[in-house]
């Protein structure tokens, strides 16, 4: 097994190059089995949810070619099944955008409940809906979802709740339909608008991507296209609050600005300098940080992917702040972990008071999920002594040579292996990432 050492203590500064965005890659990697011709994908991150599309694609009979360290060349010509392979599906919760894109391509498709981070439960009975309003009849047996239907045709599709897994993968499915669909009460994150602009310049006909409307006007062929992912806000946002934790200075590029407002206002109040220009953003501390309060909301409002991290940067402020979930209700499961690192927070149901301590001290510590793992980096590098951080997979998921990028900025951080005392004899010790 493997994990990050971080000696905490180092003020973070330079300059650090933001990867594609996750949430985006994952739906746009499916995507591409609609189309009739290879497609090129560039900034592309490298981390393992993506390696886990790459590998079904494959598997279904794509041909993948990297191109270069973020770029594929993916040719979805020769696929000819319409059943995502098990093992690999169930690793990783964006493996439904496959139901959608199969079921544009095929009218067929069978894959395995999504799998991820434990965040509690995640029903998929929006997607589900959105299918049947299409035209399509589903199954549910031993794990996996079946779909099936004699042809997709367009309709009005209102979600009883925001989902952005929902709202992509009934555009995936809509693309294709005939006739008009129109989807109400829409996502609107930024990866909704560039899966929508993936799909557009491969002739899909999308409009209001970024509204609570969308509208998708079938047609009857996609062709081949050559798109680059979009930066990833959390990741961004994640490094932001990296530089303030350690009262650093650090200029953050290949961004889109307007994607972190939310992110760049609630810093603002805790006292972080932020300075915008047209592609990158200059985050720096040099007073202290004051409390505030957070609640996580759809897009546009304060990201439920960044509240662990914020959480963290407000155990080293003056005062008592308040953190208020939305969206997830196992998103606190950190909490148990910065407490080993002098941490002062207190937990009912969704709302934790956190009383800033002004210091962390380095302690072991399991991620126990993707945005919970970057939280407990950014603790241990504004922690005094070492902090060991296991389950990194869980933090492999989403970013792309974290400690690589943050070494670059003067972090003590290194990856090392070490025994898992759990496996069998026979066994090399590896997680694999889920």
């Amino acid at each position: 097994m493997e994990k990050f050492v971080v000696k905490g203590g180092r003020r973070l500064s330079g300059e650090v190059t933001i990867s594609g965005a996750k949430n985006a890659a994952v739906a746009i990697l499916p995507a591409v089995i609609l189309s009739d011709e290879p497609c090129i994908v560039e900034n592309v991150p490298s981390i393992s949810d993506v390696n886990i599309s790459l590998r079904i694609l494959k598997e279904m009979g794509a041909e993948v070619t990297m191109l270069g360290k973020d770029a594929y060349r993916i040719d979805p010509t020769r696929i000819d099944k319409y059943c995502v392979p098990y093992e690999t599906a169930r690793k990783m919760r964006a493996s439904y955008y496959f139901l959608g894109a199969l079921l544009g391509k095929f009218n067929k498709a069978r894959v395995s409940m999504p799998g991820g981070c434990p965040l509690g439960d995640r029903p998929i009975d929006q997607h589900l809906k959105a299918f049947s309003v299409l035209g399509a009849d589903y199954t549910l047996s031993q794990g996996m979802i079946d779909l099936t239907a004699d042809r997709l045709h367009g309709n009005q599709i209102f979600f009883d709740v925001v989902s952005v897994g929902a709202t992509m993968n009934a555009m995936l499915a809509a693309v294709k339909a005939e006739g008009l669909t129109i989807i109400e009460n829409a996502a609107k994150e930024p990866h909704i608008v560039d899966l929508a602009n993936f799909l557009n310049s491969m002739g899909a006909n999308i409009m209001g991507a970024g509204t609570d409307v969308i509208k998708i006007r079938g047609v009857e062929r996609l062709h081949g296209t050559n798109y680059a992912v979009i930066p990833d806000q959390i990741e961004a946002g994640t490094f932001m609050i990296a530089a303030a934790a350690t009262k650093g200075d650090v200029l953050i590029k290949n961004v889109i600005p307007k994607h972190l407002e939310s992110i760049t206002k609630k810093l603002e109040k805790i006292g972080v300098n932020i300075e915008q220009f047209d592609d990158s953003i200059r985050v720096w501390v040099d007073g202290p940080l004051v409390k505030t309060s957070v609640k996580t909301t759809p897009h546009p409002g304060f990201p439920t992917d960044m509240q662990p991290q914020i959480a963290t940067l407000l155990t080293l402020a003056e005062g008592t702040s308040i953190v208020t979930e939305g969206v997830w209700e196992q998103r606190f499961r950190y909490v148990d972990e910065l407490r080993r690192m002098g941490a002062d927070i207190s937990v009912d149901g969704k709302v934790a008071v956190i009383e800033g301590t002004g210091r962390l001290m380095g302690a072991p510590v399991k991620a126990c999920d993707l945005r919970a793992g970057a939280a407990l980096i950014i603790a241990g590098l504004a922690a005094s002594g070492i902090t060991e951080i296991e389950d990194i997979f869980h933090i492999e998921r989403g970013y792309d040579c974290m400690e690589g990028k943050l070494r670059s900025l003067g972090a003590d951080i290194e990856k090392v292996n070490f025994p898992d005392s759990t496996s069998d004899s026979g066994n090399d010790g590896k997680k694999e990432a889920v």
